[in-house]
């Protein structure tokens, strides 16, 4: 593993951490309501994005069960689409895959420590 994996899986996790804490005790609904809340949790899912595209093919063939590609790929259709961002799948990203993510992250992180 190289060196900076350890600081870009530490970045994808701090922010899983951050857009879940965002998002507590909020609503879909919410999204539409508060521009600051939907531009936070998109901003997140980009970080989360991009880190997982700087993470080395090594460790990403190591781990094939967390979906590296699919976290690259939902941060270049944010960056490069973002006048028509679906917050339907901004939210099911959240609530359903950024819940498993952060335990995988977590166990990856104290794995290489």
């Amino acid at each position: 593993m190289l060196r900076t994996d350890r600081v870009r899986l530490q970045h994808m996790f701090d922010a899983v951490r951050e857009a879940i804490d965002f998002s507590k005790d909020k609503t879909r609904e919410d999204l539409n309501n508060n521009r600051q809340l939907s531009l936070a949790l998109v901003r997140l899912l980009e970080i989360i994005g991009e880190a997982a595209n700087g993470v080395s093919e090594s460790l990403r063939n190591e781990h094939e069960h967390i979906p590296w590609k699919g976290m690259a790929g939902m941060r270049n259709r944010l960056i490069h689409g973002y006048w028509d961002i679906n917050l339907d799948i901004v939210w099911q990203t959240i609530q359903q895959d950024l819940p498993l993510l952060a335990s995988q992250l977590e166990v990856l992180l104290k794995d290489i420590n």
